[in-house]
């Protein structure tokens, strides 16, 4: 039997990121750029017509953060887990979640205005 040769992975280049610093000095790194993929499936949740608006609203913020986020440190704790970070915006509270959105917004306008105007 041949053996098979195991493909090597290509090596991806880290995504170019952006800092974002809250009062408290927690930091929100955020992907600069999404594949076509994420942004065509942002889109998709903004256009579904089979859930109410504010549902389409949360789940499209939920997804710009899942998509974006690539750490949150907060209190000096950095959380780099992609089921961590979404887990850590459940638990987020008002002033933290309006944060978020803030800066989500703001950075969906100045890297992705291909998703701002929805």
């Amino acid at each position: 039997m041949a053996k098979r040769r195991k493909r090597e992975r290509a090596r991806r280049e880290p995504p170019a990121t952006v800092d974002y610093v809250d009062d408290d000095g927690g930091v929100l790194r955020l992907r600069q750029a999404l594949s076509p993929g994420s942004i065509a499936k942002i889109r998709e949740v903004s256009a579904t017509g089979a859930v109410s608006v504010d549902d389409a609203w949360a789940r499209r913020e939920e997804l710009l953060f899942e998509r974006l986020a690539v750490s949150w440190e907060i209190a000096g704790m950095p959380i780099t887990e992609q089921a961590m970070l979404l887990g850590r915006l459940r638990m987020a509270n008002s002033e933290e979640l309006a944060w978020v959105r803030r800066t989500l917004a703001r950075h969906v306008e100045d890297h992705l205005p291909e998703l701002a105007d929805r």
